[in-house]
């Protein structure tokens, strides 16, 4: 009885063990959509300036375009904020999982990127 009880026992850890990865890999896609929804904006950021550099006075295009901007940046320090500490607390088995690290390193340069482009508007794209 004992040995059937142990062959039981290791399936259920095999199942959870790979539910446990399939858990990383699920929150891994989710940082990648945050990701590309933070990208997107950016991208409304950019059109939006370069559609209504005409709008008198120019700063009101600025300013909006910096606040799509600014939503990237706050998107992209969310997505990292969340998914690291989803990440720090589980534990992958057979797979291999981005590291928190990584996850930092890529939406902080992001951000950072994010932040020279609202520079480069106000700055250097005078009228």
């Amino acid at each position: 009885m004992s040995a059937r009880m142990n062959e039981r026992t290791g399936l259920a850890e095999d199942r959870t063990n790979l539910a446990e990865d399939r858990t990383v890999l699920a929150h891994e896609r989710s940082f990648a959509g945050w990701l590309r929804t933070g990208m997107a904006s950016v991208g409304i950021a950019l059109g939006f300036n370069a559609l209504f550099r005409a709008v008198e006075p120019q700063w009101v295009s600025k300013l909006i375009a910096t606040a799509f901007l600014g939503v990237a940046a706050f998107i992209f320090l969310s997505a990292e904020r969340r998914a690291c500490t989803i990440m720090d607390r589980l534990e992958t088995h057979k797979v291999a999982a981005l590291k928190p690290v990584r996850m930092r390193l890529l939406a902080w340069t992001l951000t950072g990127a994010t932040a020279a482009l609202a520079a480069v508007i106000w700055i250097l794209l005078e009228p």
